[in-house]
């Protein structure tokens, strides 16, 4: 659903301040989020690789037209709901980044009847004949890239097991397509610091860049050569051999991409809206009504050097109050307190008043929503309504 056919009568699109929204509620920093994807293009640029961006933390056609090179993508996704919400707004470049399970390849045969350019991943001879039985049924070819290990972290094909690769490879070819391969360094999520950054970012380059090149050596179609996470296409020295990159948090950044050392807390362009409704005074806290149902669990700073509880408060303009968390969550309280061992004081506010939330994860949060309410630095005023979705 597009903003312009977003229902003007719901409060969500009435309100034109943040004094006005209803709470929880989500807040984007257009600002801040045209800054974060400007850094990141200029720098993918300057390596002379494109951007495919993911588009599973943004869930919104209003922030994919900012994010995609044109209406029609490239884009990637992580469910089909995505890949048929953004085909229905004309998106039609897209690689669908989860192992495709067989049971959904006549969704999408679907997609691309319409003359989307959908391309699934897998990483076994299983999907591969599936993929091909698919093809033939459907009198088409389904484009398919395969996933690349790069670091033991989830799902893919080791380049060492060549004959694995090739089997693959050679099943695809003989009923469907072999677009390329792909991989996704989530080791970097570990952190470290730069070297380390540089150090997986190299590790991801390699890994599928050698598996381009045994495929090519055997006589197989490998044109796609795609790498992808938020800290490594911010650390990558040299992206030889790569003809892409896919991204997706950057758009947005959190609290764990500061944590690892990607971004500061002032590039975090998403953050949840919350009204005080209470105090524990003896007990140092002030009451929200934003719980974890409007944060989410995720709790991903909490193995990181500063545990930033369920989220790290700021002002009503966005201004952090230093070392004040979301110390704990129920489904609809957050209970605000400094962090502890800090010697930092509670910020004197009342009833009524409101705060901003940064979250640890962007994506597990952004998804508790429906909608952003876009605002630019510190004004106060609303100037639009973004719908988002969920599903798979």
């Amino acid at each position: 659903m597009d903003s312009a056919t977003f229902d003007p009568t719901t409060p969500l699109a009435t309100a034109t301040t943040l004094e006005a929204l209803e709470t929880p509620c989500l807040v984007l920093d257009a600002d801040r989020m045209d800054r974060n994807i400007t850094r990141l293009r200029s720098r993918l640029d300057s390596l002379g690789v494109s951007l495919r961006p993911h588009l599973k933390t943004a869930k919104s056609i209003d922030v994919a037209r900012r994010l995609m090179s044109a209406p029609e993508g490239p884009a990637t996704v992580s469910t089909l709901k995505e890949a048929e919400q953004f085909a229905a707004d004309g998106v039609r470049d897209m690689i669908y980044a989860v192992g495709i399970a067989p049971a959904k390849l006549a969704r999408v045969t679907e997609l691309r009847a319409m003359g989307v350019d959908l391309v699934v991943i897998l990483d076994t001879v299983e999907q591969a004949k599936a993929v091909a039985e698919a093809s033939t049924d459907a009198g088409i070819r389904i484009p398919a890239m395969i996933e690349i290990d790069c670091d033991g972290h989830r799902s893919g094909v080791v380049p060492a097991n060549y004959a694995q690769l090739l089997e693959i490879g050679q099943t695809l070819t003989e009923g469907a397509e072999l677009r390329g391969v792909m991989t996704h360094a989530g080791d970097s999520y570990k952190g470290g610091g730069a070297e380390a950054q540089h150090r997986y970012a190299e590790a991801e380059r390699s890994a599928v860049v050698e598996a381009a090149q045994l495929l090519r050596s055997a006589g197989l179609p490998c044109p796609v050569v795609s790498v992808g996470s938020t800290p490594t296409a911010h650390h990558a020295k040299d992206l030889t051999g790569v003809t892409e990159v896919r991204a997706g948090v950057f758009v947005f950044f959190d609290l764990v991409m500061a944590g690892i050392g990607v971004c500061q807390v002032d590039d975090i362009g998403l953050s949840v809206l919350a009204t005080v409704i209470g105090h524990q005074r003896e007990k140092g806290w002030i009451i929200t009504d934003s719980g974890w149902m409007s944060l989410s669990r995720d709790r991903g700073t909490s193995k990181q050097a500063v545990d930033q509880g369920y989220g790290l408060v700021c002002d009503i303009q966005g201004n952090t109050y230093r070392d004040i968390i979301v110390a704990d969550a129920n489904q609809e309280h957050g209970i605000i307190a400094a962090r502890p061992g800090s010697d930092a004081r509670l910020p004197d506010l009342r009833v009524g008043d409101r705060v901003r939330i940064l979250p640890n994860h962007a994506c597990a949060t952004a998804a508790q929503h429906e909608a952003y309410h876009v605002v630019r630095g510190q004004s106060h005023a609303v100037e639009a309504c973004w719908p988002r979705f969920g599903g798979w």
